[in-house]
């Protein structure tokens, strides 16, 4: 994996989230829920509570009822999932405090300087502990195998 490749797909975690709402937002018209079901954190009651539940994703016929635009988003929601799982799971694997931060303010679209602000330290340091974040992942085997799986992986739409 390149480091320039990692540091971007980093950077664009917060676009990448409000993409996907948006998308489901286009798809399902639900403001962002997926799944399709509106009653997320509802109790129900009476006969409703009894009744069976239809499952989260959508069925193949409705799969097959979808247009050619709709199977695009919906490939593209799947696509942009998984990066985002990606990106989280970066932030996991990482030990030190410091690197943390600096991985979960480069994930929030921080700047060198207001990174450098927040952790109290110059630039030209956030640029050596980002650098040294970007290393660490690169060389952790386990990580780079689930970009590689991540990037060429068939969509089944």
């Amino acid at each position: 994996m390149d480091h320039k490749e990692l540091e971007n797909v980093i950077s664009d975690y917060q676009w990448l989230k409000r993409e996907v709402a948006r998308l489901e937002e286009l798809l399902w018209g639900i403001g962002g829920v997926s799944g399709g079901s509106k009653s997320i954190g509802v109790a129900q009651y009476g006969i409703e509570a009894a009744m069976p539940k239809g499952s989260k994703g959508i069925s193949k016929a409705e799969l097959d009822k979808l247009d050619r635009r709709e199977k695009k988003i919906l490939t593209r929601i799947e696509k942009y999932k998984n990066m985002i799982e990606f990106v989280e799971l970066g932030e996991e694997s990482l030990e030190d405090p410091i690197q943390q931060t600096v991985y979960s303010c480069m994930m929030a679209g921080m700047s060198y300087r207001a990174i450098g602000k927040h952790v109290g330290v110059s630039r030209e340091k956030v640029r050596q502990l980002r650098d040294e974040v970007i290393n660490q992942l690169c060389q952790n085997c386990h990580f780079c195998h689930s970009w590689q799986y991540l990037k060429y992986k068939k969509q089944t739409v």
